[in-house]
């Protein structure tokens, strides 16, 4: 006979954590399971901020997102903001440290001291945790769900999907959840893709030749249309199948959404961020080397790289540089189009963007429009922020929302609600 339980929780992420430590804390007496197909628990966490967990940020607002629409995005971060999540996690006697600009990391410097944090919390609160427990089908039971896969079977009154996107599968989101909300009358939006993700550029690129070489920079994707092209600045680092880098990582869900719209993008990259004027006076004083000149602001190997894509010899003389080539230097400096052919796949991905529209939930407790009892949070849903510990807020603040939601709806047996 399957086990009943007032709550599944379908998927152990980051966001399914917080919502069932969400919802026990909201209704004491809840009969509630948190599921997850992952042999491991807490994969995503573990690996997050070069295994630091970088698990949020100081300032934090609908700006910092995109997929649904922002005042949407805005509510739900509003009902369980920044502030919120640091006294949470303190409760669960987890400190934290702030480092430049605003990212928050555990004062351990481990991210295991995060998902430790978490699963004391449930213990403490009495909720259950089983893995690996793998979802394949999520039907109505009456008024409730019925949850079955080849681990076994649920019965719940209601249910949260946390399941994750499609971003590192080997950490259990693989999509499965798309599949367990369409059963139940959920359309997601046209385009599911990578977000912060490497992108792969051509095999003849020069940039490829020089993996390890990383410089300040702006990026700008090309070819939208009408409105001001995307763009992000940061670090942008040279590797052996193309680039990468927060300025990379952040621009990349532009790229690959216009590519998925059935369009066009071209990826500019701007290594002079003190601007092309600056460089152009540089280059008119007449004096020192073409080189000498580039190497002031950037590392030798990416300047030699840049003078070969402008065909200007590096040793060249300033006093020698006629227009034709100080254009040509200019435009590769401060305007090259890159060469992208693809990305690092879902496997290098750090969020997904696309998923259930947030237009298809109620957003005071995220529970489903279209399927009473259901709830979402988490990366199932059509917002992605940027890098950062913006899709961690994200998680927080979205579970916290859909788990106290959840168990306000549902009476503790022996309890008249």
């Amino acid at each position: 006979m399957p086990q009943e339980v007032d709550l599944a929780v379908v998927g152990a992420s980051a966001a399914g954590l917080w919502a069932a430590l969400a919802a026990a804390r909201t209704e004491a007496g809840l009969r509630i399971v948190a599921v997850d197909g992952a042999r491991h628990l807490g994969a995503k966490i573990l690996v997050s901020g070069g295994g630091r967990c970088n698990l949020g940020h100081r300032q934090v607002s609908e700006r910092d997102y995109h997929g649904s629409t922002p005042p949407a995005i805005r509510r739900v971060l509003r009902r369980f903001p920044v502030s919120a999540t640091l006294d949470r996690f303190r409760e669960l006697g987890l400190e934290w440290r702030e480092e430049p600009p605003g990212r928050l990391y555990p004062s351990t410097g481990r991210a295991r001291s995060v998902l430790e944090a978490l699963l004391d919390g449930l213990r403490s609160h009495g909720v259950e945790l089983r893995h690996p427990f793998r979802v394949e089908s999520l039907e109505r039971n009456g008024p409730g769900f019925r949850l079955a896969g080849p681990h076994g079977m649920l019965t719940a009154r209601r249910v949260i999907l946390a399941t994750g996107g499609r971003a590192l599968p080997k950490s259990g989101s693989d999509g499965r959840g798309y599949a367990l909300a369409r059963a139940l009358g959920h359309e997601t939006t046209a385009a599911i893709h990578p977000a912060l993700v490497p992108l792969r550029l051509e095999e003849g690129c020069r940039l490829r030749t020089i993996p390890g070489t990383a410089a300040e920079a702006r990026v700008r994707v090309l070819g939208a249309g009408r409105g001001k092209p995307p763009r992000a600045r940061g670090a942008v680092l040279c590797t052996h199948f193309g680039v990468s880098g927060p300025a990379v990582l952040d621009i990349s869900r532009h790229y690959l959404a216009l590519k998925a719209a059935g369009g066009a993008p071209r990826l500019e990259i701007d290594w002079w961020p003190a601007g092309r004027d600056e460089l152009e006076r540089r280059l008119l004083e007449r004096h020192g080397t073409v080189s000498a000149t580039l190497r002031e602001r950037l590392p030798t190997r990416l300047a030699q790289v840049l003078a070969a894509d402008a065909a200007v010899e590096p040793g060249l003389p300033l006093h020698r540089l006629d227009r034709s080539a100080r254009r040509r230097l200019l435009a590769a400096v401060t305007g090259g189009i890159v060469p992208v052919t693809g990305h690092r796949g879902w496997h290098k991905a750090e969020t997904t963007a696309g998923g259930i529209p947030l237009a298809q939930l109620r957003l005071e407790t995220l529970e489903s429009r279209c399927c009473p009892g259901l709830h979402l949070c988490g990366e199932i849903c059509d917002v992605d922020g940027r890098l950062g510990g913006f899709n961690f807020q994200w998680a927080w603040s979205s579970g916290a929302v859909a788990g106290a939601g959840a168990a306000r709806s549902l009476c503790p047996p022996g309890r008249e609600c």
